[in-house]
């Protein structure tokens, strides 16, 4: 009879290093512990701390193998390459040796389960050299297990180590941090993890492409067990074709809910072109396609980042990285100032923390994009302080988003001198170009605070819309020819233009009530009533 097959192993367990060699990203610790083994001199207590999937437990092992290999003849002691064919290597990478004990603090936190190990270690090791226990997630013990272990983990007896091992050190008291020696592992570089999963692939019998791999490694977040859980869904998702399963750069996309790095370029160019509809209709195609609102400005945040960082004089070399994006971030370092560049990352910061809690996620972005584009044309402090000192009474339009400087203007024909030089004839304006709703916004529901063009301040009544400045903004720049600043405030205003004309007709009224004849009508007949023969209506030009 056949033997059944092996079942299937994730990737994550199935290439996990077996020796120093393969833990990657991690030279420094690998060096440090091999000089103490060599020079013999080896800590009671080891603590591994760093993100998930760095290898913190598979460190762990590798410190209990490299300390009780007895080498393929027996005869060999501790070693920082150990062989993995004697007998204590072989138990201990199964999870069978006796004297290397594994507990997961998650789910053994009281001082009950610390008192066993205490107990325990009065006892020699029954066939290794040196008694091991690692203790995963050690930060959960309780305060009373901790202070139960203190005094053990001072003095242990010679044949016992402690190896404990965190994600969060910060919650390990300093009692204990004080009685180890602290390793901190890395991040492992998206390079190497790249790399790392070219080898996987290759084993595997599957190809893949190598930004699909980049693409990977940099979801992976420097944990080489996330990426290798990701590389096993992707491989999962892989079409067969003829040969082996291909794992392609546009299926990663897809499985993660990613955006290319060509439609955040386009989105990018669109957000500091100012063009409202395309931007739009831009963030709603990436959505239709699958791309989470959250990834969008993730991606968004990733390449201000890379622009500000070429402006800088830093060079940028990530995987993946096509000769089309080079030179788009070099241009835009050209373009922009490092100014609008902050501006941009803090407004995007802004708008990536509202998606990420919003009830709409899509609609959040959306108005986050529109709040940057046009927030970034704001003038800076410095600015602001060069125009007071010139005696500016408003904010010149130097320079449009993109940092490419407008021509100087002409007293004739430039855009201040168009103007409007009130409200009135701001809604005169906006009637003649066909924006009928906000210039019936503007008489209606707005109580001016300050208008000063470009720059109005306005206190809204109850009946202003939520999206008023938002509508507004652009259509003052259509009009004018002029980026506005806009604010809403909560000084009192004065009254809106509805509610002058209505204290205007409620004044006549009463003093039309005062007259002699009216109020000798009014008393002879009780029940006559004061009608204006003119129908409310208000329209521009009327």
């Amino acid at each position: 009879m056949s033997d059944s097959p092996q079942p299937y192993r994730v990737l994550a367990r199935k290439y996990r290093p077996r020796t120093f060699r393969e833990l990657i990203g991690q030279d420094a610790m690998v060096q440090t512990l091999g000089n103490a083994i060599k020079r013999g001199r080896l800590a009671h207590a080891f603590l591994m701390t760093g993100v998930r999937g760095v290898g913190k437990t598979s460190t762990a092992r590798l410190i209990a193998k490299a300390l009780n290999c007895i080498g393929p003849d027996g005869q060999g002691g501790p070693t920082i390459d150990p062989c993995g064919v004697c007998e204590p290597c072989r138990a201990i990478a199964e999870g069978r040796h006796i004297d290397v004990v594994e507990m997961d603090a998650a789910s053994h936190t009281g001082v009950d389960d610390v008192r066993e190990i205490i107990e325990a270690v009065r006892y020699a090791a029954v066939s290794a050299r040196y008694k091991i226990y690692i203790i995963d997630e050690v930060h959960m013990l309780s305060k009373n297990a901790f202070n139960a272990l203190l005094k053990t983990l001072e003095e242990p007896p010679a044949h016992v180590k402690f190896l404990f091992a965190t994600t969060e050190v910060n919650k390990v008291p300093v009692t204990v941090l004080s009685r180890c020696q602290r390793f901190d592992l890395r991040r492992i570089p998206a390079e190497l993890l790249a790399d790392h999963f070219a080898h996987v692939v290759e084993a595997e019998s599957v190809a893949a492409e190598a930004d699909a791999l980049a693409l990977i490694a940099q979801a992976a977040e420097g944990s080489a067990r996330d990426g290798l859980s990701i590389l096993d869904q992707a491989i999962a998702h892989a079409e067969l074709g003829e040969g082996a399963p291909l794992v392609t750069a546009a299926q990663v996309r897809d499985m993660l809910g990613l955006s290319d790095r060509g439609s955040t370029r386009r989105l990018l160019g669109l957000l500091l072109a100012g063009d409202t509809g395309a931007l739009l209709a831009a963030v709603r195609d990436q959505y239709a396609l699958g791309v989470e609102p959250l990834a969008l400005m993730r991606g968004l945040m990733e390449l201000v980042h890379a622009v500000t960082l070429v402006k800088a004089g830093r060079d940028i070399v990530s995987p993946g990285q096509s000769a089309e994006e080079r030179e788009a971030l070099a241009e835009w370092a050209r373009q922009l100032g490092f100014a609008p560049l902050h501006r941009l990352w803090q407004l995007l910061v802004k708008g990536h923390d509202e998606v990420a809690s919003a009830v709409l996620p899509i609609e959040s972005c959306e108005m986050a994009l529109l709040r940057v584009m046009h927030a970034a044309t704001m003038p800076d402090p410095g600015e602001l302080a060069r125009l007071l000192r010139e005696g500016g009474g408003g904010v010149a339009p130097s320079a449009s988003l993109d940092g490419k400087p407008a021509p100087p203007p002409s007293s004739s024909t430039s855009p201040a001198a168009r103007l409007p030089a009130s409200l009135p004839d701001l809604i005169e304006a906006f009637w003649q170009k066909g924006k009928g709703s906000l210039a019936q916004e503007l008489h209606d529901c707005v109580r001016v605070v300050r208008f000063a063009p470009p720059a109005f301040d306005y206190r809204a009544t109850a009946q202003l819309p939520a999206d008023f400045t938002a509508r507004l903004l652009p259509a003052l720049r259509e009009v004018t020819g002029v980026a506005w600043q806009v604010a809403q405030s909560d000084a009192d205003g004065e009254p809106s233009l509805l509610e002058q004309e209505q204290a205007a007709k409620a004044a006549e009224r009463a003093t039309i009530l005062e007259t002699p004849v009216v109020k000798a009508a009014m008393a002879a007949f009780p029940e006559a009533e004061l009608v204006d023969d003119k129908p409310e209506q208000w329209s521009a030009g009327a």
